[in-house]
């Protein structure tokens, strides 16, 4: 399984799950052409367990640079030798590779946050993907509600308000390991949120027709 961090505003996927980002998807991307195994494509991603991460570009100018053409010789790369590819977008929808990102994807997965602010902003990318031709991504897509701060919302109000629009609705509830913003460990996590992932992950699985999925944030 890979890992995608395609974030625009220097991604921190590598940094929370394998302190590596020497090797960026911009390298790989400098280098495509002569990439042509497994062994040699493992030497631009970095392990967290069994799952291979491809870091973002750390320097904001060159991120930018990043193109539709390039995302898609990435991920046309990726699946010659990975059966899953994940991909965070990070939260630029209007980047764009925000469109072959979307057209390559078989999964959705939207995040947001139980606040007002972050329930909202999930909402508008449902909206969003409604009014640019992706409607039945939407309506199949998965909204995580992670509970990575404490408030009074109507909890049950914004799941039901996702629940009429998208496939699933999971909340992931606050975790002081997530919340700290460091390195992050599975068995370190409380049970009731290594639970959550594990109903989000069949969540996913089950939306899958081909191993390829993206996440939105």
């Amino acid at each position: 399984m890979g890992l995608v961090d395609a974030n625009p505003d220097a991604g921190t996927l590598a940094d929370r799950l394998t302190g590596h980002t020497h090797r960026t998807i911009r390298d790989l991307i400098n280098d495509i052409d002569t990439v042509d195994s497994l062994t040699t494509l493992d030497t631009y991603m970095s392990l967290a367990g069994r799952l291979k991460v491809l870091a973002s570009e750390q320097d904001p100018a060159a991120s930018e640079a990043l193109t539709a053409t390039d995302y898609e010789h990435v991920m046309q790369l990726l699946a010659r030798f990975i059966n899953i590819v994940i991909t965070d977008t990070g939260t630029g929808i209007s980047h764009p590779t925000m469109e072959p990102a979307l057209r390559l994807a078989d999964c959705l997965v939207v995040v947001g946050t139980m606040t007002v602010d972050g329930a909202s902003r999930a909402g508008l990318t449902l909206d969003w993907l409604d009014r640019h031709g992706h409607d039945q991504q939407s309506r199949n897509a998965i909204v995580v509600l992670s509970g990575d701060r404490h408030t009074n919302v109507d909890a049950d109000r914004v799941r039901d308000y996702f629940a009429t629009r998208t496939h699933a609705v999971i909340e992931i509830p606050h975790d002081p390991h997530l919340a700290a913003g460091g390195f992050i460990t599975f068995e370190s996590l409380l049970g009731h949120t290594r639970d959550s992932y594990v109903t989000l992950a069949a969540h996913v699985v089950d939306r899958l027709s081909q191993p390829k999925a993206l996440i939105l944030r």
